[in-house]
């Protein structure tokens, strides 16, 4: 059974539409990429999705539950987590503290303290937790965004530009670390302008091309295809 399911989602903004008839599914413990050249439709078909913007029709379901006027905190509640592109990381909080978080409001001590342990040695962020968010590198705060992430236990982690900001030794730590989630069970949607790494992490990708999917399948499936090197992947697959 799919674990998220857009039906026609469309977004119409001054008699045009941004989206249209937008339809996919994810499925428990897959990397999807949602990709394509600027002004495709990536950005407002990944905002409706995480709830940051209602779409003007169209449906969004997790788990067969209908999602599509709920907003980001209770579909937070309900297995969603986002990881915007912009960094979300409190400068002048420790690593530790920022992984707490807001989790303290909510969870019991004995379940956050179980889960922070585990959290901490899977992302081996132990001999960083009393820096400041400041003091971070690029990849060291992406690691610790995603770790927080998971301190709600996701079913699926929605990644706007995870690879941004960081250098290639970090994004194939990234890389791993999104494989390990996989293999706990977790999906992720990615949006991603990296597009090497993106199709590389990814089992299979949607690619967007003025509002409506041009293509969807694997990474060799959507090299090969004419159109697809044409609109968006270039030179580089060809």
């Amino acid at each position: 059974m799919s674990l998220l399911v857009v039906k026609k989602l469309t977004k119409n903004i001054n008699n045009r539409n941004i989206i249209n008839d937008i339809n996919f599914s994810i499925n428990p413990a897959e990397i999807v990429g949602l990709l394509g050249p600027n002004g495709a439709g990536k950005t407002t078909t990944f905002y409706s999705i995480a709830g940051l913007i209602q779409p003007s029709h169209g449906e969004v379901f997790l788990k067969n539950k209908n999602i599509t006027k709920m907003p980001m905190h209770l579909r937070s509640k309900h297995g969603i987590s986002y990881l915007p592109q912009e960094s979300s990381i409190f400068q002048n909080l420790s690593v530790e503290d920022n992984i707490l978080g807001l989790a303290q409001l909510t969870m019991k001590d004995e379940i956050l303290k179980k889960k922070y342990n585990e959290i901490v040695e899977n992302f081996n962020l132990s001999n960083i937790l009393n820096q400041k968010g400041r003091e971070l590198s690029g990849g060291q705060r992406r690691r610790v965004e995603i770790a927080r992430c998971l301190v709600t236990t996701p079913k699926i982690i929605l990644m706007d530009e995870p690879f941004a900001g960081i250098d290639p030794i970090a994004v194939d730590d990234i890389k791993k670390i999104l494989n390990q989630l996989v293999s706990q069970g977790i999906s992720i949607l990615i949006t991603d302008h990296n597009v090497g790494a993106a199709l590389e992490i990814c089992s299979r990708a949607l690619i967007l091309s003025e509002g409506n999917i041009l293509a969807e399948g694997s990474t060799d499936k959507l090299i090969k295809n004419a159109k697809v090197r044409e609109v968006y992947l270039g030179e580089m697959y060809s």
